[in-house]
């Protein structure tokens, strides 16, 4: 569990980092406070922007590999470090700017390849789920049964994604034109969600059902 303890560290600077770049974000768009409907970013600095997000994005996905030789536990480093720091990124913005006011306050998650809006509890959702699943598949691996996954299965968590990254932008055309985001597709985010951790509970009982692995586990 050493590692997991680095990348805690990691990503709490981490989001320290990404808190700090949207405070300045926020001066330059938002001298008011950020609310909605949107301000439009010139397109020169959304692709700056876009950039910084899409490195953001690999840099937790190096991070979250390190230590490890693929496959299920260096993806499962990514979703541990990734949920440490989107969880922790709402922590700094609310002790540097008292913002959220609330879980149900809604925010721009991301921007690619549209805006990402969504009630900050959905993605803190996300985050749990994230690490949940990669501390218990880390217990697993190190107790002798590591987790597995099958290609369909590997296609089933993609489309529990998918199910929530579009509850997520169902509606961005029209808040990107304008309009003051009032309803949240939750309906749709419970339906990923649940799909995700019901392909994780199959996989862990999987893993508690197979023979105890003796040697290097994480192949």
């Amino acid at each position: 569990m050493r590692r997991y303890v680095w990348l805690t560290v990691f990503a709490v600077a981490m989001a320290y980092l990404e808190a700090a770049v949207v405070v300045y974000l926020r001066l330059l768009y938002y001298p008011g406070g950020f609310t909605f409907p949107l301000v439009i970013i010139p397109g020169s600095q959304a692709l700056i922007e876009i950039g910084r997000e899409i490195a953001t994005l690999i840099m937790l996905w190096a991070a979250g590999r390190l230590g490890t030789r693929g496959g299920w536990p260096g993806f499962a480093g990514f979703m541990f470090v990734f949920g440490v720091w989107d969880i922790f990124y709402y922590v700094w913005l609310k002790a540097l700017l008292g913002w959220p006011a609330s879980l149900l306050t809604w925010d721009v998650l991301f921007l690619v390849p549209v805006p990402w809006i969504a009630p900050v509890l959905a993605p803190i959702l996300v985050s749990l789920s994230l690490i949940g699943a990669a501390v218990a598949s880390e217990i697993l691996g190190a107790r002798g049964r590591p987790l597995r996954a099958s290609v369909g299965e590997w296609l089933g968590v993609a489309a529990a994604g998918l199910l929530v990254i579009l509850s997520f932008t169902w509606d961005a055309k029209e808040i990107v034109g304008g309009r003051v985001p009032t309803d949240f597709r939750w309906a749709l985010f419970a339906v990923g969600e649940a799909l995700a951790l019901a392909l994780l509970v199959r996989g862990l009982r999987a893993a508690l059902a197979r023979p105890r692995v003796e040697g290097p586990l994480h192949g």
